[in-house]
């Protein structure tokens, strides 16, 4: 179980994680937004030159960072509102403590390390 200033502390830390991601998040929706301006108004074949990638796979892979920012996000935010809750530091899968350690390294980790590493198998 975890004490109240555990609870404070890890509170504080998905309260940071939360901004360092919606900051993150923003700046790669302003590199979208870019790459979709600089697409709109260039006169190029990028599909066919060997200098570089293309601005479509440019395009994809800030997508993709953005889809990865966003759910991390949604599980930050909801340990924020689960921290102060008694299920809280408690793993889904068998209901035993997670671990201070753990939930300082991972602070939005649903699962104990010995469910986690069966999950990933």
């Amino acid at each position: 179980m975890l004490e109240d200033a555990e609870r404070e502390e890890l509170a504080a830390q998905l309260d940071a994680a939360v901004d360092s991601t919606r900051a993150r998040l923003a700046t790669l929706e302003r590199e979208r937004t870019s790459i979709v301006e600089a697409a709109d108004t260039a006169n190029i074949d990028d599909e066919h030159d060997p200098e570089g990638s293309t601005i479509a796979y440019e395009r994809q892979l800030v997508i993709a960072m953005i889809e990865a920012a966003e759910a991390e996000l949604a599980e930050l935010e909801r340990a924020v509102e689960m921290v102060r809750s008694p299920e809280y530091g408690r793993c889904v899968e068998c209901g035993r403590p997670i671990g201070i350690d753990r939930l300082r390294a991972r602070p939005a980790t649903t699962r104990c390390v010995d469910c986690s590493a069966g999950a990933a198998r």
